[in-house]
């Protein structure tokens, strides 16, 4: 069940959700009581009276892990909304770091309201919305997501689909897994593929994408990074997959 203070009235998507995110007043907060890391909800509130809800996961409530150093997840969060936007791809709702959050500096995303009756759930997408998430597993082979749970798909009110909770990527040792087992072995669609040609083949480009994600990741990252990328375009196949290695726990 959500938390009271999602359903307690509706906010539409702002027109400018960075304004709210990075100096809205937080007049609400209350913990998202699932996950193993401390999440919040929490309403935000600009001068003019226009508000959102935000999703808040603060540094402080990282519970540490033998293998992604020790608080850093609250910045892979932002690092996936930067390089999904940086790709053109409108697949992370927004997020920022929020430095004087209530429980300190901790990254805050905009919260997608799901559909009603979809459950949010990548078992409800997977026959309609094929082309949504075929970007999102490619997405997650440059991003070496370690955690894209079925629950991790939503679909909003708008009829978006959107990925969330990505605070186990960009490591630079393979950590792949994911619930999108449906194209293992399929090219992968070549409008992508152009797409991630284009930029990669783009100094400029990359030279933005690389001074954008420097202050979010290590440069061993973000040289793994690289690497997979290239290697994707070298190979534009989506993978097979290990049945025992890339599936996350729980599934959804």
């Amino acid at each position: 069940m959500a938390p009271a203070l999602l359903m307690s009235e509706p906010a539409p998507f702002p027109e400018d959700p960075f304004s709210l995110l990075e100096h809205g007043t937080i007049e609400g907060i209350e913990l998202i009581p699932w996950g193993s890391n401390y999440t919040f909800a929490a309403l935000l509130r600009a001068d003019d009276g226009s508000c959102c809800y935000g999703v808040y996961k603060p540094r402080r409530g990282e519970v540490p892990l033998r293998d992604f150093a020790s608080g850093t997840l609250y910045k892979r969060e932002v690092a996936a909304y930067v390089f999904a936007t940086q790709l053109g791809w409108d697949l992370v709702p927004p997020t920022v770091i929020r430095a004087e959050g209530p429980h300190g500096i901790g990254s805050l995303q905009l919260y997608v309201e799901p559909r009603t009756g979809t459950s949010a759930q990548y078992e409800r997408l997977r026959e309609t919305h094929r082309c949504d998430l075929e970007r999102m597993a490619v997405f997650d082979l440059l991003a070496n997501n370690a955690d894209r749970k079925g629950g991790h798909c939503l679909l909003d009110v708008r009829g978006h689909v959107w990925g969330i909770d990505h605070g186990l990527t960009f490591h630079n040792v393979p950590k792949l897994r994911t619930v999108i087992w449906d194209y293992c072995g399929e090219p992968i669609p070549r409008e992508l593929v152009a797409q991630l040609r284009a930029i990669r083949s783009d100094k400029a480009r990359v030279a933005s994408l690389q001074r954008s994600l420097r202050p979010l990741l290590s440069d061993q990252e973000l040289d793994a990074l690289w690497q997979r990328w290239d290697r994707l375009l070298a190979n534009p196949c989506f993978p097979q997959l290990d049945p025992y290695r890339n599936v996350p726990w729980p599934p959804f």
